[in-house]
């Protein structure tokens, strides 16, 4: 059962760029916010950036400028551009999908894409 599917990793060498996709499966009715968050060896995972449904964006500080990210609502789909890499954004990068529920904030997680930026 997989809700959420990643795509788009892989080597890069720095000053390059990729783009980062993200599709959420129909069983998940209705979501608030979808993002990005990216988890090097030896770190904790940290978010990259998110979009809620309004188009309202928060970004890390080390990508401002460089990523971006966007969202297509009814296709269930958010995209990271990843440009001028670094060697410092080399990562497991996870889509995430918020949601509210009678409980609370349920979140979901993709399985994440590797990616790799090379001096």
């Amino acid at each position: 059962q997989v809700q959420l599917v990643e795509s788009g990793g892989g080597l890069v060498q720095a000053g390059g760029s990729l783009r980062l996709s993200c599709a959420a499966s129909r069983s998940i009715l209705s979501i608030n916010i979808m993002g990005w968050y990216r988890q090097a060896p030896g770190k904790q995972r940290e978010l990259v950036a998110d979009i809620d449904s309004g188009g309202n964006r928060n970004y890390d500080e080390f990508v401002k400028g460089r990523f971006t990210i966007s969202r297509e609502i009814a296709k269930k789909t958010v995209y990271l551009q990843m440009n001028s890499l670094k060697p410092e954004d080399t990562a497991v990068y996870y889509c995430n999908a918020r949601r509210a529920e009678s409980s609370g904030l349920r979140s979901y997680w993709g399985q994440g894409t590797q990616v790799t930026v090379s001096s």
